[in-house]
């Protein structure tokens, strides 16, 4: 006779406990898997990972002391093989494709239903990707898109905070034409002529956070 499989040891890892309330019981109410631990932020998830070595990681990507992308790196510096499977608010590709480089194996939001998570955890567990269609969607079209560099993104949240090039310029240390040549590049890399709307369209796609 076979021995039944052991269930799949899940730790959480989310700042809310509301939320880690909600999708302990979603996963608890799967015979297949387990919640083993949870932690508020990414330093408590990297000693939680060492001390109880879970099948799955469930990680929020916007949390106080270490963020999830950060915490992330440094689980998969130190355990190469951690299967890490993101639960998150954010639906923009530029917040995904972060979370991937970094190590993660798979990217669902937090309003899936209970049965796209467990099918989700399956998944990873399984060796597989699994994405959120909607997450994968936005992927797909800006793939062949031009990437802002570092500091563009820079001198975009500067401006996103209301100022002028004149004052970018001062507060980055570079002339007024340097500031507007990132800017004339950022618009041709969104596909805007207008500053206001590159703001919003970095913020809405997650480039940048305000």
């Amino acid at each position: 006779m076979s021995q039944p499989e052991s269930p799949i040891r899940v730790l959480i890892v989310d700042d809310h406990p509301l939320m880690r309330e909600g999708i302990r019981t979603a996963i608890n109410a799967s015979a297949d898997m387990t919640v083993v631990g949870e932690a508020p932020d990414g330093e408590a998830a990297l000693e939680q990972y060492r001390s109880l070595q879970p099948d799955i990681t469930l990680m929020d990507l916007q949390m106080p002391t270490v963020a999830g992308v950060e915490s992330i790196e440094l689980i998969r510096q130190e355990f190469p093989g951690a299967r890490i499977l993101v639960l998150s608010t954010y639906k923009t590709d530029v917040q995904a494709i972060r979370a991937l480089r970094a190590g993660a194996r798979g990217y669902i939001l937090k309003d899936a239903v209970p049965t796209e998570l467990t099918g989700a955890i399956r998944a990873v567990h399984a060796g597989r990707r699994h994405i959120t269609q909607e997450v994968a969607a936005a992927i797909a079209i800006h793939l062949a898109e031009d990437t802002l560099t570092e500091r563009e993104i820079a001198v975009l949240k500067i401006v996103a905070q209301g100022n002028s090039n004149g004052e970018v310029a001062r507060k980055l240390s570079v002339s007024v034409e340097t500031i507007k040549q990132h800017m004339k590049n950022i618009a041709a890399k969104l596909g805007t002529s207008d500053r206001a709307h590159a703001v919003a369209i970095a913020i809405k796609r997650g480039i940048i956070t305000v």
